[in-house]
């Protein structure tokens, strides 16, 4: 999701003085080679060059020309939603105007719930969040993909991040995921949100304000040594669609002249660290600055490659994508829109068939949220919340002069919104489902808002 918040001018200094401290003397080498990658800390940096591998196994969806394409063929269109923050918690979704990355949500809770109740909390939240109701609900729909924003935390050791963790608690929870997407019939993007130090450079990638991934070689090792290990685990899975390596790299507000040059040169190295353990699936490509600056981009430089831009807001109209679809046709590979949406269902209509005419699949943003109508499924506004959004909506500074909520009732409060969270007990938004070209399925949940504005509960069941 795009967030427009530049970092104070103080902390960029600190930050890029952290990061040249840690990397070689930049005299001493060209500026794609200043921070040296490889797929493990302890093994060789790999090249640039293009990666070989094995032969594609059969059953996957793989990229073909412009489309991507089953195995019989025939054109895999993406329609899709984001599991937006289910393991990557963003601020606005909890109704928090200052506190707005994950570090800084977690932070709110503890605070006022205290350590045992706020670790209870997400862990509750993270099994419900997304169940297997969600799942059958989107195929049910029509809905043919989820992409799944990642957080590095789940799946690295936090007391050794350069080494996996083989108990992290994102392999248990993918894992889960993969069964009800193969029992329902949909397909996942796996998208790395939140990469070691930050790839993006603002608050939902959990970083320091700064896209220190592309400075400090530490990071990068880090985020090749996740990104191999995903694919090693999840290469045989036909239910995962492929893998979105970074989401929304280098903001505007950053020395984009200088990091622009160090994007495809990092995704190089990243598919040489998939190929090595994984030949089936498709890998996607996000432009800088948003996911919209392809102008980053050579010729592709491997096989079985997909991009994908984002946009928001945009005016609905070809002049709005053109460039994208000259992308995928000058160099033969598929496009697709990787986040869009939160405005209005009109808006959704026509932008979504605007892409669906020049052949580009899309996946919107989001499918929960807190109380909005610019989702699928809407949580209801637990009683006591705005006192918990309050302390989420200052500095953090002021806290100390606040009056806090009691605890138990913060608690109370905490649980309610994980019992609101869960799918039966959603608003879910049929306005926004058709504008995406879908419709209801029938299902059991607290209400089905129509597009006629009127809430009944299993409005679409027979």
């Amino acid at each position: 999701m795009i967030a427009r918040l530049a970092p104070p001018a103080a902390l960029v200094v600190a930050l890029l003085a952290l990061a040249f401290a840690a990397a070689p003397p930049a005299c001493a080498q060209t500026p794609d080679a200043a921070a040296p990658t490889s797929a493990a800390p302890t093994s060789a940096a790999p090249t640039s060059a293009a990666p070989t591998s094995a032969s594609p196994a059969p059953g996957f969806v793989r990229a073909e020309g412009t489309r991507f394409v089953r195995p019989d063929g025939s054109t895999f269109l993406i329609k899709g939603m984001s599991f937006g923050n289910w393991l990557l918690p963003e601020g606005y979704m909890f109704k928090f105007t200052v506190q707005r990355s994950p570090q800084d949500i977690e932070d709110v809770i503890e605070y006022l719930a205290g350590p045992e109740e706020a670790a209870r909390f997400w862990k509750d939240f993270r099994n419900a969040y997304i169940q297997e109701e969600d799942v059958a609900f989107l195929s049910a729909a029509g809905f043919t993909t989820v992409r799944v924003p990642l957080h590095w935390k789940f799946f690295l050791d936090p007391a050794n991040p350069d080494k996996v963790d083989p108990n992290g608690e994102g392999w248990a929870l993918i894992d889960r995921l993969v069964g009800w997407a193969k029992a329902h019939d949909i397909k996942l993007i796996l998208d790395i949100h939140a990469a070691p130090g930050g790839q993006t450079g603002v608050n939902h990638d959990d970083g320091v304000g700064y896209p220190l991934t592309f400075y400090v070689p530490e990071f990068k090792r880090r985020t090749i040594t996740m990104w191999r290990a995903i694919a090693e685990r999840y290469r045989d899975e036909t239910a995962v669609l492929g893998y979105d390596l970074l989401n929304e790299p280098i903001t505007p507000y950053h020395d984009t002249d200088f990091l622009n040059s160090r994007l495809e040169p990092f995704y190089r190295d990243l598919v040489t660290a998939i190929r090595e353990v994984d030949p089936n699936h498709p890998i996607m490509l996000a432009g800088a600055q948003w996911s919209t600056n392809f102008d980053v981009f050579g010729p592709p430089f491997a096989e079985n490659l997909g991009y994908t831009y984002h946009m928001f807001w945009a005016a609905p109209q070809r002049s709005s994508i053109q460039k994208y679809v000259n992308f995928a046709n000058r160099w033969q590979v598929p496009i697709f829109i990787g986040e869009t949406g939160e405005l209005n269902d009109e808006w959704n209509a026509q932008f979504r068939a605007l892409n669906e005419r020049l052949g580009l699949g899309w996946s919107f943003w989001t499918y929960k949220n807190l109380d909005t109508p610019s989702t699928v499924s809407s949580i209801t506004r637990p009683a006591g919340w705005d006192a918990i959004a309050l302390f989420g909506s200052v500095p953090k500074s002021q806290w100390p002069s606040m009056e806090k909520p009691p605890r138990e009732e913060v608690v109370a409060t905490l649980r309610r919104y994980i019992e609101n969270a869960r799918f039966a007990n959603t608003t879910i938004r049929g306005g926004y489902i058709a504008s995406l070209g879908l419709k209801v399925p029938c299902v059991k949940v607290a209400a089905i808002e129509t597009p006629a504005g009127i809430s009944a509960t299993d409005t679409a069941c027979p």
